[in-house]
């Protein structure tokens, strides 16, 4: 009977598991990413030209779509804007899991740092730049506090603060694009 019992729960296991992988192996070419998993390169949606935008109607956008480059990929990701300038997070980073999930970030530490953002059906090209300045961050971890954490209380943002200082959060600008010789 119990023998019976774990070839069940073996064949329940191993049939989750191919869902899974097959699930992440369609969607990895996919115009942007589902909800659980990654996709590919952002490609619908008109090509943003034109000066800086005024970045505070993220205010109202839960999420962003953000594509890497190298390697090519695309996941959801919280947008905060400061100071008129437009950031996204990355957390998690010492952890074993934000190891293995937050590869993207490690890649733009690294220098892969070209990055397409889509929202509202717009795609803007864009560099991402880690910000380590400690005014900067205030800024950002207030915005961050007030939208994801309930509220901008002086413990959230110092709460957030501290993460950013002990390495556990990394703050990306996302800057517009450099201009190539």
């Amino acid at each position: 009977m119990i023998r019976a019992v774990f070839q069940i729960l073996g064949i329940f296991v191993l049939l989750l598991a191919l869902t899974i992988i097959t699930l992440k192996l369609k969607n990895q070419n996919a115009d942007g990413p589902s909800v659980l998993f990654p996709g590919g390169e952002l490609i619908s949606g008109e090509l943003y030209e034109g000066p800086e935008p005024d970045w505070s109607f993220t205010d109202d956008v839960f999420f962003i779509e953000l594509q890497t480059d190298e390697p090519l990929s695309s996941r959801r990701i919280f947008v905060m804007e400061s100071d008129g300038k437009v950031y996204v997070p990355s957390g998690y980073m010492r952890s074993f899991l934000g190891k293995l999930w937050k590869d993207w970030a490690f890649q733009v530490e690294d220098g892969s740092n070209l990055a397409v953002a889509r929202t509202n059906g717009v795609r803007y090209e864009r560099e991402l730049l880690r910000v380590k300045d400690p005014g900067i961050i205030r800024g950002v971890a207030d915005k961050l506090a007030q939208k994801y954490a309930g509220g901008a209380s002086p413990e959230a943002v110092a709460e957030i603060q501290q993460s950013v200082d002990e390495g556990d959060t990394w703050i990306f600008e996302m800057a517009p694009r450099r201009q190539q010789p």
